[in-house]
């Protein structure tokens, strides 16, 4: 792009968000019309929904028999706590961080639980080397780093004959990258992210390796009722059959309960894992050879396929993080990107959300916008 004239062609839905992320196509809050509003969650209808999202979150995602899926309050971060806090405390423990809310994990295992533990970091944009890492320790890693672009590449760097359990934070993977279900003891996600659910609702799934661990374990800390998964040594079975800790809010069941169906009508897992590689292939189609413009994910590999995270390389450009908030700034006026800056504690740049709910033509059409408006700021006096 030579000249400033604004691009003709503009994204039919400019939400880029990375959490809460754009509603499925066509979304309209009559499909929720079907919530027990009002209703006690321990109701019979409550419960056939609670039970309904357990099963068709098992289902399209494929999580095998012998896993059991809990609905938990305070979105990931909340089931990732019920994890940290149930379940360490027996083996030494290592956290992998390559983004911020890794580093938060890290940050809870050694100031608050104050355990033995070794803390591997990569800068944004890489991920840890995995051959280093001592998975007969309990580890404690990210799946997808939301805020720095990159992922793990694929099950093969977690041995299959681990003595530790894997901990896994996967809030925007599920739905959107093949999880090795063997390789993973743990895993939390939000329905605010690749299906674009409502926020405040966590998802918890234990394999059977965790489940022993709870029933052997009992942690030196005093533990919070909304953490307690076992009485008597064996685990509360309810929690994850949609007898939930806390009142959830039907209406955001309901919501995920739309979001599941539409996921499963499209093809299931398959189907959305395509829709995203397709969404992030159009980011990185458009960037490849630029010279103004990189990938912040530093190995192909490892590059997220839902947040894809994005760094202006231009020789011009004194002041990064002002540069870079200009940018956003230009596309959220124009109304073609909202909420599309990098993380506050991400290198300065773009996040360019690429879930399954995010349609192909939508992130093409908003690629020469980014060109036009990097040329208009680089223009700007």
């Amino acid at each position: 792009m030579t000249d400033l004239t604004k691009p003709a062609v503009r994204p039919a839905n400019a939400r880029f968000s990375s959490g809460p992320c754009a509603k499925i196509p066509g979304f309209d809050l009559n499909m929720l019309a079907d919530a027990p509003l009002g209703r006690s969650h321990r109701a019979s209808v409550g419960k056939a929904k609670l039970k309904e999202a357990i099963e068709l979150t098992r289902e399209v995602l494929r999580v095998p028999e012998g896993y059991r899926i809990g609905i938990v309050p305070a979105s990931d971060t909340g089931a990732v706590e019920m994890a940290l806090w149930s379940l360490l405390g027996p083996r030494p423990v290592e956290v992998l961080c390559w983004e911020s809310f890794g580093e938060g994990w890290a940050t809870d295992v050694v100031k608050q639980l104050k355990l033995e533990a070794t803390v591997r970091k990569a800068d944004y944009g890489r991920i840890v080397d995995f051959a280093q890492v001592d998975f007969d320790k309990d580890v404690v890693f990210t799946w997808n780093g939301t805020t720095s672009g990159v992922r793990v590449p694929d099950g093969g760097l977690i041995p299959a004959d681990r003595a530790g359990l894997t901990i896994c934070d996967a809030t925007s993977a599920a739905f959107a990258m093949d999880l090795p279900w063997d390789k993973l003891d743990v895993v939390t996600f939000s329905w605010q992210k690749v299906l674009g659910g409502e926020g405040a609702h966590g998802m918890l799934v234990l394999g059977p390796r965790a489940v022993a661990r709870l029933e052997s374990h009992t942690p030196a800390w005093p533990m919070p009722k909304i953490f307690r998964m076992t009485k008597g040594g064996k685990l509360i079975e309810g929690i994850f059959e949609g007898e939930t800790i806390n009142t959830p809010s039907m209406l955001a069941v309901e919501d995920y309960l739309v979001t599941l169906k539409w996921a499963k009508g499209l093809g299931g897992l398959p189907a959305l894992i395509a829709r995203c590689d397709a969404n992030a292939g159009a980011v990185r189609d458009f960037i490849r050879g630029k010279g103004w413009i990189a990938d912040l994910a530093e190995d192909p590999a490892t590059g997220s396929t839902t947040s894809v995270c994005l760094r202006f390389t231009d020789g011009r450009i004194r002041d990064g993080a002002a540069f870079a908030k200009a940018v956003a700034k230009r596309l959220e006026k124009e109304g073609v990107a909202l909420d599309a800056g990098a993380y506050r504690d991400a290198p300065p740049g773009l996040r360019i959300w690429c879930g399954a709910t995010v349609e192909a033509a939508d992130v093409a059409a908003l690629m020469p916008w980014i060109e036009w408006a990097f040329e208009a700021e680089i223009a700007a006096p």
